[in-house]
């Protein structure tokens, strides 16, 4: 049984499926997930940020965090390169606080070799047509970065099945609703209600360990 009182979420989806809608939606009606703070090495889009969407960093800042191992978790995604700072994470969870991490499906590989227990949520899009549209809709990247997206959909999607759970986002309030329900009910598993009633369960006589 896991000794930590907090869960960690992996949200995972190819770009334009929603992922970010969806993640900052459900932050806003759950005060008690923790937003866990990527770095990466691009540029910072519009209404972006600094440590609140991203840690944004130089190359050169990302390659010291790597070689000196500050992160859980990096990639290179389209020419820039993402991670996961390795402080803050497990102080959360230890802390009873459920993290949340938005993350591509190496990293969320890398991050279980660390956290087995860690939960994947992989979000589709309802169709690659769907989801050429919310990429040009968004207005956020050049004509040949959503041709390069677009490319590799079809092979990040290929890794849904390494998550526990995935949700198809047609409908935002109702993919939504879903996130929010897989995160309520990984609360209700054995052994995360055994860690965080740990004196209720002796007084009740309750194995903390689940069979």
């Amino acid at each position: 049984m896991s000794l930590y009182t907090g869960n960690i979420f992996m949200v995972v989806a190819p770009s334009g499926a929603g992922k970010s809608s969806l993640v900052n939606a459900l932050l806003e009606q759950d005060s008690d997930v923790t937003l866990s703070i990527s770095c990466t090495t691009r540029e910072p889009r519009s209404g972006e940020k600094p440590d609140e969407h991203y840690r944004f960093v130089t190359v050169e800042q990302f390659m010291a965090l790597r070689d000196n191992d500050g992160l859980l978790e990096w990639a290179e995604v389209h020419g820039n390169f993402y991670g996961t700072p390795r402080d803050g994470i497990q102080s959360c969870i230890e802390q009873g606080r459920d993290v949340l991490l938005e993350i591509d499906w190496q990293g969320a590989r890398q991050i279980r070799r660390h956290f087995p227990e860690a939960i994947g949520i992989f979000i589709l899009p309802p169709s690659i047509e769907a989801l050429e549209s919310r990429l040009r809709g968004r207005g956020q990247d050049a004509p040949h970065v959503i041709a390069k997206r677009l490319l590799a959909a079809g092979s990040e999607m290929s890794h849904a099945s390494e998550c526990q759970y995935v949700i198809i986002n047609q409908e935002f309030s109702v993919a939504l609703a879903q996130l929010a329900q897989i995160v309520s009910a990984t609360r209700l598993r054995y052994a995360t209600q055994a860690a965080r009633n740990a004196d209720l369960f002796s007084q009740l006589g309750i194995s903390k360990t689940p069979n």
